[in-house]
């Protein structure tokens, strides 16, 4: 089997059939694994890489590659920390297009289990894969230096081939944001710059930046066209100034004939790389190159970002994207569902009721609703045409119990509190007084108060029998921190989109 670069020697998931011998494929996979974690270490750091990734297990099954966490609560913290940037790298990496699936290995087993029909499709175990040394997007070289976006020849640093204008999926909710989209990919020539696209998690904002991307690639291969998200962003200016490389990563960002930056909300708070950020995009602007972002609000409401970046991001054309409706929603997955059909060998049709259960389960990120397909079309393999409404919601159990009108917990609250700060619940319970544990401790009461119907008295009740003024003391303490410090504001809306589902 796959491991990720640091073996803790646990045992793996049983397949059935033994070990698959050392293919082609299997060497392609390990290559691709090799070069996402050395990518993933880097960003996220050693400790973190160690602890939640290092142990994940890679499966390979006839239609999609499986990455198995060791325990389910390593699995959450992936898919909230790690998930979208390990997709981009795994995309960036693999000429196959191999969908990539997140189980907990309880899961994963359960995809290997002895029954053909629940899983026609047998994981193959791959061999383990060695740390990677080779160079990869923002890595540090031998000699210190940063080489933070060198894109391959031939093709711009950072896009992904599967997200173009031919894939996107267009309706009356983003069609402005997509025509100027096709504008600026095309270079015509206009006043508005930069430009700005805005609206919720998971419907087409990275889509359309890449798509910019690789138009403007075609369109004018001569020119330079970099795509980063902003954590790329981040990490590649602070690796610059450690290592005394900030006038090449100057000199990076500021030569580009077309920067897009993805999901700019996440630099507010950071006073170094803002100014860095803003520096650059006057710089390009003055040259009249072209810049794009996307954030997930308009820039009058990016409250954490610095005003002066803010007036510019705002100053040119901002383009809102409203969450798809239902017909959209439905032409997307019959479109992901075609692809699936062509690389993967699945069956190209499902049942009408099928389809439609996928479309109103799952109205409020596309992502999640391709995630959910993917889900069923690795689950159902050939069984995929005929399986019924109650066999489909079944197999999406684990996706599905989130959403609907369930009630948020206390309990839920203090366990994903505890998750996000890398604490244990009893914590949150305790007696400790440290600020590693009182700030999580009154995010979480804030939370219970916000987002159950509990009373100050029963929500001090189960933090350890606490008094209901600490309770209402902590509530007032972060509602005047969420407008004070955008780091706790960030904490608060991720974790709060988790219970929400």
């Amino acid at each position: 089997m796959i491991g990720s670069a640091v073996s803790n020697g646990s045992e793996g998931i049983p397949a059935r059939g033994g070990a698959a011998p050392q293919t082609a494929a299997v060497a392609a996979t390990e290559s691709v694994w090799s070069a996402v974690s050395a990518g993933l270490r880097i960003e996220l750091g050693p400790d973190l890489f160690a602890s939640w990734i290092a142990p994940a297990r890679l499966y390979e099954s006839n239609v999609a590659v499986i990455l198995a966490a060791h325990t389910e609560t390593a699995r959450d913290w992936i898919k909230r920390n790690a998930w979208r940037r390990m997709i981009e790298l795994w995309a960036a990496h693999d000429r196959s297009h191999r969908p990539l699936v997140l189980r907990s290995r309880a899961e994963a087993a359960g995809l290997a289990g002895p029954s053909p029909a629940a899983a026609p499709a047998a994981l193959q175990p791959m061999p383990h894969v060695a740390p990677s040394t080779g160079q990869t997007p923002m890595q540090t070289t031998t000699t210190g230096a940063v080489t933070p976006i060198r894109a391959e020849a031939g093709r711009p640093f950072g896009l992904q081939d599967r997200f173009t204008f031919d894939t996107f999926v267009g309706s009356a909710s983003n069609e402005f944001a997509l025509t100027v989209a096709r504008k600026v990919g095309a270079w015509a020539d206009g006043c508005f710059n930069a430009v700005m696209l805005h609206g919720p998690y998971g419907f087409g904002k990275t889509h359309l930046l890449h798509a910019i991307g690789w138009a403007a690639h075609r369109a004018r291969p001569d020119r330079k066209v970099v795509y980063l998200t902003s954590e790329q962003f981040l990490s590649t200016f602070v690796n610059a100034v450690r290592t005394g490389a900030g006038a090449s990563f100057k000199g990076d960002i500021r030569s580009a004939d077309l920067l897009l930056i993805d999901d700019v909300q996440f630099i507010g708070g950071k006073t170094k790389s803002q100014d860095e950020l803003y520096h650059s995009l006057v710089s390009l602007m003055g040259e009249g190159r072209r810049v794009v972002f996307t954030a997930d609000r308009p820039p009058s409401a990016l409250t954490e970002v610095d005003a002066r970046l803010r007036s510019h991001l705002g100053a040119g054309l901002v383009c809102g994207i409203e969450r798809a409706d239902r017909g959209m929603r439905m032409e997307v997955l019959e479109r992901k569902l075609a692809i699936l059909s062509e690389q993967l060998g699945v069956q190209n049709h499902a049942r009408a009721e099928v389809m439609a259960m996928l479309a109103d389960r799952f109205p409020d990120s596309i992502r999640e609703l391709e995630g959910g397909l993917n889900t069923l079309a690795v689950r159902a393999g050939e069984r995929l045409s005929t399986l019924s409404v109650e066999e489909a919601e079944n197999f999406l159990r684990a996706h599905l119990q989130r959403g609907g009108d369930r009630k948020v917990t206390v309990d839920e609250i203090q366990k994903a509190v505890a998750e996000h700060y890398l604490l244990k619940q009893a914590d949150l319970l305790s007696e400790r007084r440290t600020r590693s544990v009182a700030r999580p401790r009154q995010l979480a009461m804030y939370l219970a108060k916000n987002l159950t119907t509990r009373s100050y008295p029963d929500i001090g009740r189960r933090f350890g029998n606490r008094d209901h003024t600490t309770v209402l003391h902590a509530v007032r303490r972060i509602e005047q921190l969420k407008g004070e410090d955008a780091s706790i504001a960030a904490d608060v809306e991720a974790i709060t989109r988790k219970l929400r589902g």
